[in-house]
């Protein structure tokens, strides 16, 4: 299987792996910024949004 460059990138991780973790994530094509929440066998994920409603988004990365 061919090496595929990751579309996410972590930019901030509160907490670990054996309890409670919130990871901010970044989609590097779109510039959107997510936020995961991992506890146990649950996870969510949800796009961050500023006052309008609209997703907040960041630096698109070209590499």
């Amino acid at each position: 299987m061919a090496n595929k460059e990751k579309r996410f990138i972590e930019i901030y991780k509160e907490g670990s792996d054996l309890s409670v973790a919130k990871i901010f994530l970044l989609d590097k094509e779109t510039g959107v910024q997510y936020l995961f929440i991992k506890s146990g066998y649950c996870a969510w994920l949800t796009p961050l949004l500023d006052r309008d409603g609209k997703p907040l988004c960041g630096t698109v990365y070209n590499d």
